[in-house]
């Protein structure tokens, strides 16, 4: 099971801007747990949504219990894999 989900909707309003968006539910953990699973987010959408989103869509990161302890590499080939599965 992935550290998070990748939902990504296609906003057809002719704009190319990619928008992105993260949450991290309570479930997680307190708010340290919370905030560094969403620094996480932001360095893996930083890093590949540049290269890989799709253009004119909403992205959004939802962080799922194992994404503090897995590694940073992991997560990256798993985000990856995901972006390339919805640019199909």
């Amino acid at each position: 099971m992935p550290g998070f989900v990748l939902l990504v909707r296609n906003r057809q309003d002719g704009s190319p801007a990619m928008r992105v968006g993260y949450t991290v539910t309570k479930k997680i953990g307190n708010a340290v747990v919370r905030n560094r699973m969403k620094r996480r987010l932001r360095a893996l959408a930083a890093e590949l949504l540049p290269l890989s989103g799709v253009r004119g869509a909403d992205h959004v990161l939802i962080g799922r219990a194992g994404g503090v302890e897995r590694n940073f590499a992991q997560l990256r080939t798993e985000l990856g894999k995901a972006l390339a599965k919805v640019a199909r």
